[in-house]
């Protein structure tokens, strides 16, 4: 916000400030009794997602950077893992997922992209 710094300008980390936006959008919509369960895991792991991309990109060392992207990785098939529950219990029948799960599997993809780029041989 205050700072401007080069990983603002990154596809990545607008697309995973979507990310974290739709993720807090549909975690209004879940039932109040998921308040400190569903709701509060969602919300901290897409917050992570997106913190764990500006850390990484800080990070002068190929192997740091990977690091903090494998963890912003992990965060997402975690919010995957908690919707799939969320449809079970039938949580989101009425809400749209489409622009979510865009901009999912769109930070996704390009996060496997930013980890195989940094495999050091």
């Amino acid at each position: 916000m205050f700072l401007k710094l080069n990983h603002q300008k990154l596809d990545i980390y607008t697309f995973s400030r979507t990310f974290v936006l739709e993720c807090y959008k549909l975690s209004k919509t879940l039932p109040p009794e998921e308040k400190f369960g569903m709701i509060s895991q969602i919300r901290r792991a897409a917050l992570s997602v997106h913190l764990n991309i500006a850390e990484g990109a800080s990070r002068k060392s190929e192997v740091e950077r990977k690091r903090y992207y494998e963890m912003s990785r992990g965060s997402i098939v975690e919010i995957d893992a908690a919707l799939d529950i969320a449809v079970d219990l039938e949580y989101l029948v009425k809400y749209d997922t489409k622009v979510l799960g865009e901009t999912m599997i769109r930070t996704f993809k390009i996060l496997c992209g930013l980890i195989d780029s940094k495999v050091s041989h």
